[in-house]
C-alpha cells in the first residue's frame, strides 16, 4: 500500500485576509517542504471573526475567486499539493454567508467545496447552514471527505462520508472545545475506520477564553499517529495508507460497517417534525418542573460460582431499595462466566430465567426497577436480552441485543427492534456492550424520545468509556447509565455521562463536554445518582446549537440503504 504524508496547521487567524493568506502560505510550503502531499488548514483560515451582524459577515467574507482562495490556489499549484482550508464563503447575495471548506488539488483546481452543515451556536447568527448532498473526492492520494468542526460533534456527516468510501476526513477546525481533540475527532475515525486530518486554531486574544488547538492525525482504529499540542501554533505530520480505511474490521466487535443495521434506522430518516424527539427540540419548557430519578449502578458480576454472584445481586437489589434508588442496572450478563453463553447456550437460557425469577422477587420486596442482560430463549434460538422489570417485579419492557458481535455470533440471534420502553419512571432505551460504538443506536433512540438510555456492558478499551459512551451523550443529550462487569478487560468501572440542562453564562469547556460520574473497578460497588430527566428534554448544547433539531434527514438515505 501506498504511504501519503499528509499535515495539520493550527494557527490564529487575524483581521487581514492577505497577510492571514502570507500565514497559511507559511505553513503549506514548511509542511511541502517536509514531504506532505496534503496540508489541511483551520476554518475561517481567511480572516478572524469579529463581526457585528450578518451584514458586515457578508462584506468581510470571501468569494471564490477572490484574492485569499486565489492565492492558495496558485500555492498549490506551485509545491503540487493538495490544501483542503476552511474559508467564510459569501452567498449569491448578502447577507447569506457560508462556512465553507475548499478542497484544491494540486494543479490549482477547485476539487469541491462543503458548506457546513451544523453550525456551532454563535454561528448561527451569522452564517446559513449548507444543506447540499454530501460528497467524497477521488483523488490521487485518496478518497477525501469534507468536514469543518461542528459537522463532527454530531454522528451524522462523518458517517454519511464514510458510507460514501471516504477514506480520510479532512476536517477544518475553530474550536475552543476540549472535546474535539479527546472525543469528537478520534471517534470519527474509530466508528467509521477512516484516517481523520483535523486542523484547529489555536491561543487568540489575551484574556478570553483561547481556541484549543489539538491539531492531530488519527489512523482508523484511534491511533493518534500526530499532534500540534494545544497551546502553541504548529503542525502535525504523519504518514499514512489510505488504502487501509477500505478494511473495516474492529477487534472484538468485526466489521463496523457490515454490523449495521439500516432497517432500524428509517426513524432517522423522517422529517424533523415528525418524530418522537420532536417535542423535546430546544430548551426545556420554563414551567417543566425537574423530574429526578434516583439511578443505582449496581457493580456486580460473576465472581467464585454462579449462586454466590446471584446472591450477591439480590443484596445489590435490596441495599438500592433501602437508598431510594427507583431503577437498578446490572452489567452485561452479570450471573454468567466470559463465554459461558457460546459455550452452552441452553443451560445459559435456564440458568437466566430462574435468575429472572429471583430478581423479580427482590424488585418487589424492594420496590425497585430493574434492568438486567440475561440470555433469553425463544423458539429454538437464543438472545442477548436487557429485561425491564417494573418494583412489582412484572417484565415490563425487553430488549434484544440487535447488534452482534462476531463473539455474539457464535450462539446468538440479533433481535429485530430498537424501542423506549414508556414507563411511570421515564423513557427509557437500552443498548448493550458494544453496541456503544454504533452511533445509530443511540441516536435511533433519542429520536424515538429516550430520556435515558441503560447500558449493560463489559468494557473491552478505554476509548468505549471515555470516548464512545462519553460522545453518545453529548451528541444527543441524553443520560446514558452504562454498568460494567468486575472482569471486564478494559479493567474500568462504570459510568454515568449527564446529560447536562444548558444554563446561560456556561464555560465553554463546560456547556460541550457532559459531566461523569464513575465508580472504581474491579470489585462489587454501588453508586447512587439521581439524574433529573428535565436536563434530556433540555437539547440545546448553548445558545443556539441543538443537535436533534439540526439534523438533515433528508441527506441520510445511505444511513437506511
Amino acid at each position: 500500500m501506498a504511504k501519503v504524508r499528509v499535515a495539520a496547521a493550527q494557527f490564529f487567524s487575524g483581521p487581514d485576509p492577505l497577510a492571514n493568506l502570507e500565514l497559511c502560505a507559511g505553513y503549506v510550503r514548511d509542511a511541502a517542504a517536509q514531504g506532505a502531499r496534503l496540508v489541511v488548514l483551520p476554518e475561517n483560515s481567511n480572516r478572524l471573526r469579529n463581526f457585528k451582524s450578518r451584514e458586515e459577515c457578508f462584506e468581510h467574507s470571501e468569494d471564490l475567486d477572490g484574492a485569499f482562495v486565489t492565492g492558495l490556489r496558485e500555492l498549490a499549484a506551485e509545491l503540487g499539493v493538495h490544501i483542503a482550508v476552511g474559508v467564510d464563503l459569501r452567498g449569491e447575495s448578502s447577507p447569506t454567508v457560508y462556512i465553507g471548506s475548499v478542497l484544491i488539488g494540486p494543479d490549482g483546481r477547485i476539487v469541491g467545496v462543503h458548506h457546513k452543515h451544523v453550525l456551532w451556536d454563535y454561528e448561527y447568527t451569522l452564517f446559513v447552514p449548507g444543506d447540499e448532498p454530501y460528497q467524497v473526492y477521488d483523488t490521487e492520494i485518496g478518497r477525501l471527505g469534507l468536514l469543518l468542526c461542528a459537522d463532527g460533534i454530531v454522528p451524522d456527516t462523518p458517517r454519511a462520508l464514510g458510507l460514501m468510501g471516504a477514506q480520510i476526513l479532512c476536517n477544518s477546525l475553530n474550536s475552543r472545545g476540549p472535546d474535539e481533540y479527546r472525543v469528537h475527532v478520534p471517534l470519527r475515525s474509530m466508528e467509521n475506520r477512516v484516517w481523520h486530518v483535523a486542523a484547529n486554531t489555536v491561543g487568540g486574544p489575551e484574556h478570553e477564553w483561547p481556541w484549543m488547538g489539538g491539531s492531530q492525525i488519527i489512523a482508523p482504529d484511534g491511533t493518534r499517529l500526530a499532534d500540534a499540542g494545544e497551546d502553541e501554533p504548529g503542525l502535525a505530520i504523519a504518514d499514512i495508507e489510505p488504502e487501509l480505511a477500505d478494511d473495516k474490521h474492529m477487534d472484538g466487535v468485526g466489521d463496523v460497517f457490515a454490523w449495521r443495521r439500516p432497517d432500524l434506522y428509517g426513524v432517522l430518516t423522517r422529517p424533523l417534525d415528525e418524530v418522537p424527539a420532536a417535542s423535546m427540540y430546544g430548551p426545556a419548557p420554563a414551567d417543566m418542573p425537574s423530574r429526578p430519578l434516583p439511578v443505582a449502578l449496581l457493580q456486580v458480576s460473576w465472581v467464585r460460582n454462579t449462586e454466590w454472584t446471584v446472591l450477591r445481586a439480590i443484596g445489590q437489589v435490596s441495599f438500592a431499595g433501602r437508598r431510594g434508588a427507583r431503577l437498578g442496572v446490572l452489567p452485561e450478563l452479570f450471573c454468567l462466566e466470559p463465554g459461558e453463553a457460546a459455550k452452552d447456550p441452553e443451560r445459559a437460557a435456564n440458568l437466566s430465567r430462574d435468575v429472572l425469577q429471583r430478581l423479580a422477587s427482590a424488585c418487589a420486596e424492594a420496590k425497585l426497577w430493574l434492568a438486567v442482560n440475561l440470555v433469553e430463549a425463544d423458539g429454538g434460538k437464543y438472545y442477548s436480552t436487557v429485561f425491564l422489570l417494573d418494583d412489582t417485579g412484572a417484565l415490563v419492557h425487553r430488549y434484544r441485543k440487535t447488534h452482534l458481535t462476531d463473539e455474539d455470533r457464535a450462539w446468538a440471534t440479533p433481535g429485530s427492534e430498537l424501542s423506549v420502553a414508556d414507563t411511570p419512571i421515564g423513557r427509557i432505551g437500552f443498548m448493550i456492550g458494544e453496541e456503544v460504538w454504533v452511533p445509530e443506536v443511540s441516536r435511533v433512540l433519542s429520536v424515538e424520545g429516550a430520556e435515558l438510555i441503560v447500558h449493560p456492558t463489559s468494557w473491552t478499551t478505554p476509548d468505549a468509556m471515555h470516548v464512545a459512551a462519553t460522545e453518545r451523550t453529548e451528541e444527543n443529550r441524553v443520560h446514558l447509565v452504562s454498568v460494567t462487569r468486575l472482569d471486564c478487560p478494559a479493567g474500568l468501572g462504570s459510568q454515568i455521562v449527564r446529560a447536562d440542562d444548558f444554563q446561560p453564562g456556561q464555560p465553554i469547556a463546560v456547556m460541550r463536554y457532559p459531566t461523569g460520574y464513575w465508580t472504581r473497578p474491579g470489585f462489587e460497588e454501588q453508586l447512587l445518582l439521581e439524574l433529573d430527566l428535565r436536563e434530556s428534554n433540555d437539547k440545546m448544547m448553548g445558545y443556539h446549537l441543538d443537535p436533534l433539531a439540526t439534523r438533515a434527514p433528508q441527506l441520510y438515505g445511505s444511513f437506511t440503504a
